[in-house]
């Protein structure tokens, strides 16, 4: 991994919730995971968070998750944190994918709320526990109620923070004052899952992003924290409006793996939407839309046909 660390950029600032890349067959294509991933590094990522929502962690399969983990740790992990996703709403299931990332040598744990469940709230700390229990990664915690169906309790944060391994929270509940809150009270890295409140939480006291649009303009989100970090943000500001338009292309319809593959079809680093099902494929229309915010972001010299797929 990174050479240096910091307990308060425990993954860096800058990382994408990384698509998983599929040929027209709905295999995963390892070859277009790596090209990604070294693409994303080259341009200034910190960190890249692997077998998530956005990699599509629900209908891809154990080996597959090791499998990618592995090739993307040798193709940038000496230069990037490579954090993998263990997320289920099976408890034992969980542990399994968190054993299984570290052995294929992850940096770092992504654990969210078990989803459909809803378990209580102490049924969140017994299952956050025994997967951080099961390794010696450390773990970022993930609050993300649209998708989970469950919010975690200020109160329920505070007793994960104080679990061994729980360094970092990536916050997609939408609200930056109980975010500033929370930070105070556990001293957690603090990292927005929102790309369109990437500077609300940085002013709230965060210290970066996991993204999706990330992924589509990767030297543009590295300017911004670029500025940022300078105490620069009038700049910052000015980068972040030039983005709205690409972040509101691939997070607006709420189809993240589906947008984020068309964006990176029309910006010719992937050659395939294909994703797998319950999850379909941007059509030709929809891969429109994105170009279009594409263009308006200033990523594509010239708006493009729609004869791609």
């Amino acid at each position: 991994m990174p050479a240096v660390t910091s307990a308060t950029h425990p993954f860096g600032s800058l990382l994408s919730a990384m698509v998983t890349p599929m040929t027209a067959d709905g295999a995963v294509d390892l070859e277009a995971t790596v090209r990604l991933a070294k693409h994303l590094v080259d341009a200034g990522h910190d960190g890249l968070v692997l077998n998530g929502t956005t990699g599509e962690a629900p209908t891809t399969h154990a080996p597959e998750k090791a499998e990618i983990v592995a090739a993307v740790v040798e193709a940038v992990g000496d230069r990037a944190y490579v954090v993998a996703g263990a997320g289920s709403n099976d408890t034992a299931h969980a542990v399994r994918m968190a054993e299984q990332a570290a052995e294929a040598g992850a940096h770092g744990l992504l654990v969210v709320t078990p989803y459909y469940s809803r378990p209580s709230q102490d049924g969140i700390v017994a299952h956050v526990g025994a997967v951080a229990s099961a390794t010696d990664l450390p773990v970022m915690l993930y609050d993300v109620p649209g998708r989970a169906g469950v919010r975690l309790a200020a109160s329920t944060i505070d007793r994960l923070a104080a679990l061994d391994h729980v360094v970092a929270m990536k916050d997609a509940s939408g609200d930056v004052v109980a975010a500033a809150r929370s930070i105070v009270r556990t001293g957690l890295a603090w990292y927005s899952g929102d790309d369109a409140l990437t500077l609300a939480q940085l002013a709230h006291g965060a210290v970066g992003l996991v993204g999706v649009a990330t992924q589509a303009a990767p030297e543009g989100f590295a300017r911004l924290f670029a500025a940022w970090q300078a105490g620069d943000p009038a700049t910052a500001l000015d980068v972040y409006r030039s983005l709205l338009p690409v972040v509101t292309a691939l997070n607006g319809a709420g189809f993240q793996a589906a947008a984020a593959k068309a964006a990176l079809v029309e910006l010719g680093i992937l050659h395939s939407r294909a994703s797998r099902l319950p999850l379909v494929p941007f059509t030709d229309d929809e891969a429109a839309d994105v170009r279009a915010g594409l263009a308006a972001a200033g990523l594509l010299g010239v708006v493009a046909g729609t004869d791609r797929a």
